[in-house]
């Protein structure tokens, strides 16, 4: 047993970020399924799932996240963790694994947020027929609308034809239309929500700022109190040289992180054809 638990570690570890995400999705939904055969527990969905009453929000402001990792039917999660896992690796190999997890879980923020904002404001209008809120949708969605709009004449091919990265955003806005007025319009007003996060973040990740900075000082900050708890003594490294004002660790993450932005202002300019070899195995590398 325990070889078999190091050997499901080794590869859950081997895992990107994207095919992460997508595990754990279809572990809560077998787990979640399971639950909901023995409502005796006194645990379901509703426990997970965002509820359009501000009230009910505030006591489980958890399902503002919950909400994007529980689907109700396989269907949807399937289709959802297939678009998923095919832009997945084109955001992977264009950017850090951090940074597409952040855009990931703030379009699932930003779609809760929407659904309950809208819901509240017209309380007897389009949402007034709809339950609770479940899917990854937002967050899929902002992922696409990130690379839509960060790369937007980087061409993408789909069988035989080949067009620019904008023209799937523009046709998933327009097509995602209609579903305002559908009896799924709860949900389409969270796309809409992830469409706008992903717009935003693309728009100023593009000026150098990142917005959500603030999740990597929260996990800096449970790193580095977990950190504390297991070190007794910290020995003071005099061999850290100064660059620029900064240690050799922060130095490095810089210039490293500055061969990306060039790459990527490089491909946003004239197309990811345009790369060398060189350029392509470098943000490959960089996408691990």
């Amino acid at each position: 047993m325990t070889n078999l638990n190091q050997d499901i570690r080794d590869k859950l570890s081997r895992l990107n970020i994207f095919e992460k995400i997508i595990v754990v999705n279809f572990v809560l939904f077998v787990f979640t399924s399971i639950i909901l055969k023995f409502q005796g527990f006194g645990f379901g969905l509703e426990w997970l799932s965002l509820s359009k009453s501000a009230s009910k929000v505030i006591l489980m402001p958890w399902t503002l996240i919950t909400y994007g990792f529980t689907h109700y039917s396989f269907s949807h999660l399937f289709f959802n963790m297939l678009v998923l896992y095919f832009f997945g690796r084109s955001f992977s190999n264009l950017f850090k694994s951090y940074l597409c997890l952040k855009v990931y879980l703030l379009g699932i923020l930003s779609g809760g947020l929407a659904f309950v904002l809208v819901y509240n404001i017209f309380p007897s209008g389009i949402l007034n027929t709809v339950g609770p809120l479940v899917g990854a949708s937002a967050g899929v969605r902002a992922l696409i609308i990130f690379l839509c709009v960060y790369l937007p004449i980087k061409e993408v091919r789909f069988f035989t034809f080949q067009f620019p990265l904008k023209y799937i955003g523009i046709a998933l806005v327009v097509l995602d239309i209609p579903g305002l007025f559908s009896q799924n319009s709860g949900g389409t007003i969270a796309h809409f929500g992830g469409y706008i996060l992903g717009y935003l973040y693309a728009r100023q990740f593009q000026k150098g700022i990142d917005m959500g900075e603030f999740i990597d000082k929260v996990t800096a900050y449970f790193s580095k109190s977990k950190s504390n708890l297991k070190t007794v003594h910290k020995k003071t490294n005099n061999k850290n040289s100064s660059f620029a004002g900064k240690n050799k660790e922060e130095f490095d993450r810089f210039t490293h992180q500055k061969q990306i932005d060039l790459i990527l202002d490089k491909i946003s300019k004239s197309g990811y054809e345009s790369l060398t070899q060189v350029e392509k195995d470098f943000l490959f590398r960089a996408g691990k």
